[in-house]
């Protein structure tokens, strides 16, 4: 599977860590790229930032029009069908990009896959299955996707990655519980969540970019 096109910003030259950021539904990778500078610390090494755009196709909850989305959404309920075909597809487009930052000499445990919303459940899906250790993976207002195959499918390599997820209380889209239940999953099967709450919407906040940079400064040792 060739890498999906990307956004790139680099934090200095001759990077050796990578960051993977994953856009939410209907966004692109332009979504979350204004934020480095208010994320990066100057005293860390120098960093790649990678956002790709996911493809272009039909999306049930957007009446079947075509609109970028990492798999297709056939309801927001938990109980709704999921389309993990889709899913499956979207991990692989995350195993690409993975590979190409190898090639660009970012080894595995240098990567963080971040995400959020729709990105974010793919972030966690990709990163727990991958064979690799990962230096960790940021779950913004999402959910795990396809929960029932992790057990058999989890990567014993990732079994300890550190997990940061954030959410909103008020988040109408993911509500509160959905992240709750799929925390809950992890957590029976032994990873560790870094949890936090903020009282907000479907969005980040600056609270939020405040604590996932502290956590990010333990990633880049």
């Amino acid at each position: 599977m060739s890498p999906l096109s990307t956004v790139e910003h680099e934090t200095g030259p001759d990077p050796r860590h990578s960051v993977i950021w994953l856009h939410g539904l209907g966004a692109d990778g332009n979504d979350f790229a204004p934020i480095v500078p208010e994320l990066v610390d100057r005293s860390w090494p120098a960093l790649r930032f990678v956002f790709p755009h996911a493809p272009v196709q039909p999306v049930s909850v957007n009446g079947g029009v075509p609109m970028r989305a990492w798999y297709d959404i056939f309801g927001f309920d938990a109980r709704a069908p999921q389309d993990e075909a889709g899913i499956r597809r979207a991990i692989g487009a995350v195993e690409a990009l993975i590979v190409r930052e190898q090639e660009r000499g970012v080894p595995s445990e240098r990567i963080v896959l971040a995400g959020f919303s729709q990105g974010g459940a793919v972030a966690l899906a990709a990163g727990l299955r991958h064979a690799h250790p990962l230096a960790g993976i940021v779950a913004l207002s999402t959910y795990l996707p396809i929960g029932a195959t992790l057990a058999p499918e989890r990567s014993a390599a990732n079994a300890r990655v550190p997990i940061f997820w954030g959410h909103g209380s008020a988040d109408p889209v993911v509500v509160l519980q959905r992240g709750l239940d799929s925390r809950l999953l992890l957590e029976e099967l032994g990873y560790a969540i870094d949890w936090h709450t903020y009282p907000m919407p479907h969005s980040v906040c600056a609270e939020e970019i405040a604590d996932l940079r502290h956590w990010l400064a333990g990633r880049f040792d």
